[in-house]
């Protein structure tokens, strides 16, 4: 297939600027930034192909700067070292043979996203060369996002939720609320990517998160409104233009021959002499080897200078390490004597599928000491794959190994491993350390947990990709396919890998035993509690959501209807082109709200605006509610049925919030909405088998009880003790008023306040949300800290403690990092000053759960016959039983729950029970 590579010049060269260290040649002219480009251009450049573009911004203003006079009005000018290698690279990039692409008007990105169109839609592949965030919104079928400096790929929807969270059709408006600082794009305050994505993962859009901005709760949902009138231009600001107009499309941007003495000119000149040698005129090869060294050994002394505390213990752990392929019975038995005779060993599973759930066997690896390792293929079908040992004799060997309690057992998420052995039989006992759980205890925020981020950061070590053995994108083969050679080199190296960063990680956290300790009595503990709810899974009534489905279809259809009779002609509702023409031409209703190429709007936000003076516009947006209900949830679910159980499974990530908070995916069972009846409903479609109930047991205002525990106000601490409405006894302390006198108003100002404070709400925050002045306000926070001074004096200390430490902990000692809590940036300070505060009670609510959940896990192994524990979501668990076990379950579930955590004031557990979720809740 033809393909077009699009690189984003602009972003690299600033990119590789801060990247590599201030190198210069010998004539003291800088290179640093150079050396990096060049190195790119070089790696596109021997794939050979058909159709390449190097694009840098024009000098002078964009449309951009029409829209908004402060975009980008903070940057600081260009570093005279910078600006000093763009002559030179330019001219390299012509040299190269690379059309060079600049248009007026608009930026760079603008003229990526239209040639990106463009190709795919002509058929070619597509790649962008980029390091920008921003470009993840053109990632569609044929249009690939690659990082050439680090390595990064991102080829479709999943890596792209993977990544950010949200599909590559929400990047858009994930930009929009996070901002942007470097563009001086000012999002909403303190919203970062997770939470950002988390709103659109529960509404679907940025319209849906501004109409639904009142359900939002906290500081958070404070900020959210305030921003809320800056919020439809970050997205016009955030959009990347694909209709530029160009002289010429894709199909003019061949690769020309490159000019190789201007090139020998330019690489002896600035010292790049691995480039200089593969132009055949680089001189004496050894000075040549020695200068490119000297480069590289100078970035790496950066990299672990930034990183001191990061390097690998033993140089051992770094080198590569020698692999067995196991095709014979004998050399199995020889690795299961070696393997009986280790304390520990690490082990892997190679599939030929993601799903864990659905995955077959294709291979087993296992290391019992660095640099050693071997792969037992097992399932290898491609044509002319040697012969190899049967799927079920090799199980059968290794099941006393695996199955038994002797050996300590390593993996890297290895979730997904027990569910893909329990699946073929083996029952795993003994799995003791998880090298992603280890490193996402010692710093969650430190990095990402997957092992090759791990490898690269604890190691120094490069790994196999799983691209480098299987192929990229539409070429990619399952691993049954892959050469059981280049198989073993991949597989084995996984589980050798996996047993070196234990060694490292597990020594750093022995060095903290808070740390030590939450690994090893909430983390790892729960590995497998969270494998055996994922197998159990929960019933899904697709009969339910099928009607569901109908009756959302009606009232669309209805919608439609409506929406035909206030327009007078029939016309398409999902149309923006239509919309326009009938509402702005036609009606001539005002255009508040433009698009980025002055247009005017039909999205939620200039719906909303004229709402009020025509009917039809609430008739879409109606039809726009319902369609969105339908294709996320009520159309979607019935999909992700398995077929060999009859029921939904979602998938829970330890290593996912750096508070510790459980999340899950596929489906996100967390976030369905129950604002609204319609979003209720869906979860009347979870249900429990004949003669058996769904049992919800949830923590009732966990957060604000560790509040009271941290804080020890004597006030607050009474308050719960006594059982009462907190809120109500908040207001009666503040207003001085008999729990029986205190009004409605003064209840929700001292719930606001309750709940207000954890998030670091001001008084601008809580006059908004009461809708009364900033003076009242402030008075009704200094009533409470008058009243609660336990409660001022521990939000100080906490801050404090934050400072001196750079972090904060939970009860159980997790630590929870703050990066910006000496920002130079007031903004960033402040923010990481209310994370401080909020951290503690967050993390501390997720550890309770986790600690009861792994405590009822063990007293329901006794009772699997008569009840399940199925779903953790938020502060509730769900659970599956016999009719005549509720009562039961409910009692020693409660009890377990109230006993997770010893504070100062009781936990408290509401319960529900029904023959559906949404009647159980």
């Amino acid at each position: 297939m033809t393909r077009l590579v699009l690189i984003d010049g602009s972003s690299y060269l600033y990119r590789a600027f801060h990247a590599l260290p201030p190198l210069s040649n010998a004539q003291g002219e800088p290179t640093g930034a150079l050396f990096g480009i060049v190195n790119m251009l070089r790696a596109h450049i021997k794939e050979q192909p058909e159709y390449i573009a190097f694009v840098v911004d024009a000098s002078g203003p964009t449309f951009r700067d029409d829209l908004d006079p402060q975009y980008k009005a903070n940057r600081p000018p260009m570093p005279d070292d910078l600006r000093a290698q763009i002559e030179p690279m330019m001219a390299i990039v012509q040299a190269l043979g690379l059309p060079i692409l600049r248009v007026p008007g608009v930026e760079a990105d603008d003229v990526i996203g239209t040639l990106a169109v463009q190709g795919a839609a002509e058929g070619m592949t597509v790649t962008i060369s980029t390091g920008d965030k921003d470009f993840a919104q053109l990632v569609r079928p044929g249009v690939t996002l690659v990082n050439t400096m680090s390595g990064s790929r991102l080829d479709g929807d999943p890596a792209v939720i993977e990544k950010f969270g949200v599909r590559a059709d929400q990047i858009v408006d994930l930009l929009s609320l996070m901002g942007d600082t470097v563009d001086n794009i000012p999002g909403v305050e303190k919203c970062g990517p997770k939470t950002a994505a988390k709103w659109l993962n529960e509404y679907g859009t940025l319209d849906n998160v501004i109409a639904n901005a009142g359900a939002i709760k906290g500081k958070i949902g404070d900020n959210l409104r305030a921003a809320l009138p800056r919020l439809p231009l970050n997205r016009q600001l955030a959009t990347i233009k694909t209709d530029v107009e160009l002289d010429g499309g894709p199909a003019t941007l061949a690769l020309r021959e490159r000019h190789v003495e201007d090139l020998r000119r330019l690489y002896a000149r600035y010292g790049f002499n691995q480039a200089l040698k593969e132009l055949g005129g680089a001189g004496d090869e050894a000075a040549a080897g020695a200068n490119d060294a000297s480069l590289r050994n100078t970035a790496a002394g950066y990299a672990r200078a930034a990183q001191p505390s990061d390097e690998a213990p033993d140089p051992s752990l770094s080198v590569k390490g020698d692999y067995e392929t196991v095709q014979t019975r004998e050399r199995l038995d020889a690795w299961i004597a070696m393997l009986d005779a280790a304390d520990e060993f690490a082990f892997d599973t190679e599939t030929d599928a993601l799903d864990a759930m659905q995955a077959n066997l294709v291979g087993l690896s296992f290391s019992t000491a660095p640099g050693n390792g071997c792969y037992i293929p097992v399932g290898h079908t491609y044509p002319g794959a040697p012969a190899q040992l049967d799927l079920h004799e090799t199980l059968d060997a290794l099941r006393p190994l695996l199955e038994g309690p002797k050996h300590r057992k390593l993996g890297q998420h290895g979730k997904y491993d027990l569910h893909v052995l329990r699946r073929h039989g083996i029952d795993v006992d003994g799995y003791a350390d998880d090298t992603m759980l280890e490193s996402f205890v010692w710093n969650s925020s430190a990095t990402r947990h997957d092992m090759d981020s791990l490898a690269k950061r604890y190691l120094g070590y490069d790994t196999i990709k799983f691209e480098d053995v299987a192929g990229k994108g539409a070429k990619q083969i399952p691993f049954s396919e892959v050469a059981i050679d280049d198989a073993t080199r991949y597989a084995a190296e996984d589980a050798d890998i996996t047993l070196r960063l234990h060694r490292v990680l597990s020594a750093k956290l022995a060095e903290i035993p808070t740390l030590e300790r939450v690994y090893r009595t909430i983390e790892v503990p729960l590995v497998p509690v969270l494998a055996r709810m994922e197998a159990n899974g929960i019933l899904i009534d697709a009969e339910e959501l099928r009607r569901q489905s109908a009756d959302l279809s009606r009232r669309m259809l209805a919608a439609q209807q409506k929406a035909t009779e206030l327009a007078g002609r029939t016309f398409n509702l999902d149309s923006p082109k239509q919309l326009q023409a009938l509402l702005f031409d036609e009606l001539k209703l005002p255009a508040l709200v433009k698009t980025p190429t002055g247009q005017p709007s039909t999205n939620e936000e200039a719906l909303e605006a004229i709402a009020d003076q025509h009917e039809l516009p609430r008739i879409i947006l109606e039809y726009r509610g319902l369609a969105k209900l339908r294709s996320t949830y009520t159309d979607k679910l019935p999909d992700m049925i398995n077929r060999d159980t009859g029921r939904v499974h979602t998938s829970y990530h330890q290593a996912g919030a750096a508070t510790g908070r459980l999340s899950s995916n596929d489906p996100n069972l967390q976030n369905i909405p129950i604002r609204t009846d319609d979003g209720r409903r869906i979860r009347k479609a979870f249900i429990a088998p004949p003669g058996r109930k769904l049992v919800a047991c949830d923590y009732s205002q966990i957060e604000l009880r560790i509040m009271a525990h941290l804080s020890e106000d004597p006030a607050l601490v009474r308050a719960f003790a006594s059982g009462a409405d907190i809120h109500r006894a908040t207001a009666a302390e503040v207003f001085g008023k008999p729990l029986e006198e205190v009004s409605g108003n003064e209840r929700r100002a001292a719930k606001a306040i309750n709940f207000g404070l954890m998030y670091g709400m001001s008084a601008f925050g809580l006059a908004k949300q009461l809708d009364i002045g900033r003076g009242e306000a402030q008075d009704y926070i200094a009533l409470y800290f008058s009243r609660y001074p336990g409660v001022r004096d521990f939000m100080e200390r906490t801050r404090e403690f934050a400072k001196a430490n750079g972090y904060v902990e939970t009860v159980f000692g997790r630590r929870l990092y703050l990066d910006n809590i000496h920002a130079r940036n007031q903004g960033l300070r402040a923010g990481a000053e209310r994370a401080a505060i909020n951290a503690p009670m967050q993390g501390t609510a997720a550890d309770i759960i986790k600690r009861a959940m792994i405590e009822i896990d063990g007293w329901i192994a006794g009772h699997a016959e008569k009840a399940k524990m199925l779903l953790q979501v938020h502060d509730e668990l769900v659970f599956e039983c016999d009719a005549g076990f509720v009562d039961t379950l409910i009692a020693e579930a409660t009890r377990r729950m109230s006993a997770a955590a010893e504070l100062r004031v009781p936990l408290v557990i509401d319960s529900g029970v029904g023959d559906n979720w949404d009647q159980a809740h």
